[in-house]
């Protein structure tokens, strides 16, 4: 990948992220299809300055829908568990 910030999408906020983060300083980032733990790990050392301890992925396959008479096919999109190093934190999800 050539640009770090097309790597980490965005972050995932929901209640099972939320329990992560609280319990065992995890945060989770939508990335993209194409990045590997290596490369996730680096952006988001690089981006958020903070010291990454365990990369974990999850592909997703995109759904089939229907649209009318058409049948559709969500993007397939892939999801990092992020673990950080005890005492490390992210700013993003502090505030939210």
């Amino acid at each position: 990948m050539n640009n770090l910030r097309n790597i980490i999408k965005r972050p995932l906020l929901t209640e099972k992220s939320t329990v992560l983060r609280e319990q065992f300083n995890q945060v989770v980032f939508e990335v993209d299809r194409r990045s590997n733990k290596i490369e996730i790990c680096q952006a988001v050392e690089k981006i958020f300055g903070v010291k990454v301890l365990d990369v974990r992925t999850v592909n997703f396959e995109g759904k089939r829908r229907r649209a009318g008479r058409l049948k559709v096919k969500r993007n397939d999109w892939k999801k990092a568990y992020i673990t950080l190093a005890p005492g490390q934190k992210l700013e993003i999800f502090e505030n939210a």
